[in-house]
């Protein structure tokens, strides 16, 4: 190719792509866009992660390392290596009382987002409705969008962040096809007590509608068990269970989650998966075998350090005069900002206090005037950071 044919081929533009309705009418992430601002500040403690400060458990890791030490990187079965679905189903029966066959019950996802991504499209049609807690995590109601159906708000503030039947009633809930939620809750902290959580059950069952269930953050409640709306009487058949590797046992990177349902249900969401996945990554379930089997003491130390946070963060912001409820849950509080704009009040913490926190409202608007906190961070930069905050409010 001649200099000038090669400056002209640069020069002529490419194919113009139409990118799809659905994909357009999706905003980016509120969450991302503000750890972009926080990475270009300097200086910055970070409290918007959702992400544990601490590393897999040496085990774990250890098992990763061995298993690709002997050459262990070929596919796994679709649903995911036999070992490591006895060894969940064996863990939520031991934590949960919940009961799932290994063989066709349980499905080994790339993190808990595609199980959350495989089973809206599995089981919602262009026109279904999905309830949605509102606020919630933010990947829920795009999930629902991509599936083509569509999401109902069911604001949750006014009762602590719980869901209830009465607040179903009144956002129209009896007319969906779908509940979606995620408890212990992002970004809230909530957790559903287990009267609340059967009165939802009820509801479910007489309004004929199913369950997905995310129940990442099980693991991480604070004084309270947590309870699986499948084991719920009427509630396993109607329902999927959603958990994964990323937060109790500190794996975000990883990327291994599983998916829990009746047999039927489980193959529709192996059907997608197969087409689009294959399988999870093999070095993952290796680690999280391993997981499952040697390191709950470590998840027990995570834990009680977590809560230790916990309480730390609800005592200072009830010092400094931030009203928050008391989350029992996941490694997050929701306190409410002076003046109610928490997108301003959260640029203005990041860009004169240098604290990074998550303005609500990216979350829905039941977040509005709310600040997601993560106290996935150390000790010392939580009193750091609060102590910034404490002159930021002062100043």
């Amino acid at each position: 190719m001649s200099e000038q044919e090669d400056s002209r081929s640069r020069e002529e533009p490419g194919h113009q792509f139409t990118i799809s309705q659905r994909v357009q009418n999706t905003p980016p992430s509120g969450i991302r866009r503000f750890f972009e601002l926080a990475e270009e500040a300097e200086d910055v403690i970070s409290l918007g992660v959702g992400e544990p400060d601490f590393s897999a458990p040496w085990a774990a890791r250890d098992a990763a390392i061995h298993s690709l030490e002997q050459g262990r990187t070929s596919y796994t079965a679709n649903r995911g290596k036999r070992e490591l679905r006895e060894e969940i189903s064996q863990h939520v029966d031991d934590s949960y009382d919940l009961q799932y066959d290994p063989d066709d019950e349980i499905l080994v996802t790339t993190g808990v987002s595609e199980a959350v991504d495989v089973a809206l499209r599995a089981i919602v049609d262009p026109g279904d409705v999905v309830a949605v807690p509102d606020p919630t995590y933010v990947s829920y109601e795009p999930g629902v969008r991509f599936a083509g159906g569509e999401s109902w708000p069911i604001p949750t503030a006014q009762d602590d962040f719980r869901l209830t039947p009465e607040a179903m009633r009144e956002a129209g809930a009896e007319d969906a096809d779908v509940l979606l939620y995620c408890y212990p809750n992002n970004p809230t902290g909530a957790i559903m007590p287990e009267e609340e959580l059967r009165e939802v059950a009820e509801f479910c069952r007489e309004n004929d509608l199913v369950v997905l269930a995310d129940e990442i953050y099980a693991d991480l409640t604070y004084g309270q068990e947590h309870v699986s709306i499948a084991t719920l009487p009427g509630m396993r058949e109607r329902s999927i269970v959603l958990n994964g590797f990323s937060k109790a046992h500190a794996m975000t990177g990883l990327r291994l989650g599983y998916a829990m349902g009746p047999p039927d249900v489980i193959a529709a969401l192996n059907r997608i998966h197969q087409y689009t996945m294959l399988s999870a990554p093999t070095t993952a379930q290796h680690a999280a075998i391993e997981a499952l089997r040697s390191c709950d003491d470590e998840v027990e130390d995570m834990v009680a350090e977590y809560d230790r946070r916990r309480r730390f963060v609800l005592s200072r912001f009830e010092e400094l005069g931030m009203d928050c409820f008391e989350a029992k849950g996941a490694f997050y509080v929701f306190p409410e900002v002076p003046g109610g704009d928490a997108e301003a009040f959260a640029e203005d913490l990041l860009t004169e206090a240098g604290v990074a926190a998550v303005p609500g409202d990216v979350f829905g608007e039941g977040g509005a005037g709310h600040l997601r906190v993560s106290y996935a961070t150390g000790l010392d930069d939580l009193k750091e950071a609060t102590n910034r905050i404490e002159a930021f409010l002062d100043s």
